[in-house]
């Protein structure tokens, strides 16, 4: 499968982007998704992730104002994030992979290439 991210944008705090995540190749509702960010400096930290079966797990910095979602017929997973804040500012990539673990302690085999959210104070 393919994955593209796209979405992110120049917003000010307390603002909201939609991120999506397209697959091509397979049907993503075949898939766990996961949403992770990079910010400047620092590691990839999970965000959010919702499973073939439609569950999902939230980071705590995020629980409240991200919300994921599936559009089946589109082949797309969003990532609906409101309240936004300056530590939103990151990078976010989605992964995707068939695995039994997902979440943040999943290994994702696919990658999209990133989109860059930035949140102004």
């Amino acid at each position: 499968v393919q994955l593209q991210a796209y979405g992110g944008g120049l917003v000010q705090a307390g603002g909201s982007l939609r991120l999506s995540c397209a697959a091509s190749g397979r049907t993503s509702s075949s898939y766990n998704i996961g949403w992770f960010r990079e910010a400047p400096g620092k590691d990839r930290d999970f965000v959010a992730a919702i499973s073939r079966n439609g569950g999902t797990l939230y980071a705590d910095s995020v629980k409240g104002r991200f919300t994921l979602s599936r559009d089946n017929a589109r082949n797309a997973v969003y990532l609906q994030m409101n309240s936004l804040k300056a530590e939103d500012t990151a990078v976010y990539y989605c992964g995707a992979n068939l695995r039994r673990v997902w979440g943040p302690q999943g290994t994702y085999d696919y990658w999209g290439q990133g989109t860059l959210v930035t949140v102004s104070s």
